[in-house]
C-alpha cells in the first residue's frame, strides 16, 4: 500500500516526525534529501523513536539508549535485540 504523507520540503531536517497510518505509528527522518521511515516503537521498551536523537543514519531510543539503523531497522546497541520495521 502506498500512502502520501507530506512533501519532502515540509519534513524537517535532523529530527524525527511521528505519523500514524491506520493503527501503525511510523517515525520519519529526513537526512539531506533522503527520507527514512521506521516503526516508531522501540522493540525493547516501546518508546517513540521519532523523539530520539539522530547519529548519522541511526536513531537513539530516548528511553534506554538503544540505537537503530534507519535503513534496516536493526539495533546496534543494547538493550534492544529485535529490529523495528522499515518502510519505503
Amino acid at each position: 500500500m502506498k500512502v502520501e504523507v507530506t512533501q519532502l520540503e515540509k519534513l524537517p531536517r535532523g529530527r524525527g516526525v511521528r505519523v500514524k497510518i491506520g493503527e501503525t505509528r511510523i517515525a520519519m527522518f529526513r537526512i539531506d534529501d533522503q527520507v527514512y521511515a521506521i516503526g516508531d516503537r522501540c522493540s525493547h521498551a516501546e518508546a517513540s523513536l521519532a523523539e530520539g536523537e539522530l547519529w548519522d543514519t541511526s536513531v537513539e531510543c530516548p528511553r534506554h539508549g538503544s540505537e537503530f539503523d534507519l535503513a534496516t531497522g536493526e539495533p546496534h546497541a543494547l538493550p534492544a535485540t529485535e529490529p523495528v520495521p522499515v518502510y519505503e
